[in-house]
């Protein structure tokens, strides 16, 4: 037999995607490396107007050193990691139980309620912003931890529902059959049988979620006001007023608030990529 020729515009599509991939690559990291130069730059330099160039001196240590001497930063990180952290994991384990029970059981309203968590996803949050604030406001959670907390879950509970009951449908309703014919409670089966399966599915929403809660600004924004609250989003927005002429404490300030998400990511990254893998093959 002989071979296939090569079709043109296949050839051509492929010469294609090898530029525009590099280039696409090039062109979204170039503003990450102007933050990442700036970061490490002397006054002197931004003062001279050398925002795109190679900094004249690099001041790595003293530029990060000073944003924790002379801002709040250590403080903003906390409020995050206190924010997010409880808020990621009452999500997680919300929509894993109501995953389980749309996936698994049948009864009357199943696929109603699940519309309506897929609906909710389709709802812009910024026309709740009045509402969600007055509800703070009357119930004593405005500008605390624990109303950004709940609110958080609130938010992130239907989109996670509906990635974990994607991946929980999936699997085979033998295994749990067997389970209850043996005399297994429902609570063990879902605690022995559907978590280590889905392990994965969690580690990848996991990951998600944090850094959806993490970067999160304008809840932030509308419903904190005080500097012990403030989480390292809307705290770096602060130092722009209280620093308008140090682009570099900003531009380290953002460099810190942007490193908790990547560790995460590396850390959990053969989860990660094995959940996301998984969900490829859903049918």
């Amino acid at each position: 037999m002989f071979p296939t020729p090569i079709n043109k515009s296949s050839r051509t599509i492929n010469i294609a995607y090898r530029v525009a991939l590099p280039f696409s690559i090039i062109l979204w990291l170039l503003p990450l490396l102007a933050i990442l130069l700036t970061s490490v730059r002397s006054i002197e330099d931004i003062n001279q107007g050398n925002y795109w160039g190679w900094p004249t001196s690099f001041n790595l240590i003293e530029n990060y050193q000073m944003v924790f001497q002379t801002t709040d930063m250590g403080q903003y990180l906390l409020s995050s990691l206190i924010i997010t952290l409880p808020a990621v994991a009452g999500a997680v384990a919300l929509s894993t139980l109501a995953g389980f029970a749309l996936a698994k059981y049948k009864f009357r309203g199943n696929i109603w309620l699940l519309a309506i968590f897929i609906a909710g996803n389709f709802v812009p949050f910024q026309i709740l912003m009045i509402p969600v604030r007055d509800l703070t406001i009357s119930a004593g959670l405005y500008d605390t931890h624990l109303g950004l907390i709940i609110f958080h879950v609130a938010f992130q509970t239907g989109f996670c529902t509906l990635f974990m009951r994607n991946f929980i449908v999936s699997l085979p309703n033998e295994l749990l059959e067997a389970a209850r014919v043996e005399g297994v409670s429902e609570f063990k089966i879902f605690w022995y049988i559907i978590l280590p399966l889905v392990r994965p599915a969690l580690a990848a929403l996991s990951v998600l979620v944090f850094t959806f809660i993490w970067n999160d600004y304008f809840w932030a924004l509308v419903l904190v006001q005080s500097e012990e609250v403030r989480p390292v989003t809307a705290g770096i927005s602060a130092l722009r007023g209280q620093w308008l002429a140090s682009w570099n404490l900003i531009s380290a300030g953002a460099v810190l608030a942007a490193l908790p998400p990547v560790a995460l990511f590396f850390a959990m990254q053969k989860h990660f990529i094995a959940g996301l893998t998984l969900g490829a093959t859903k049918g």
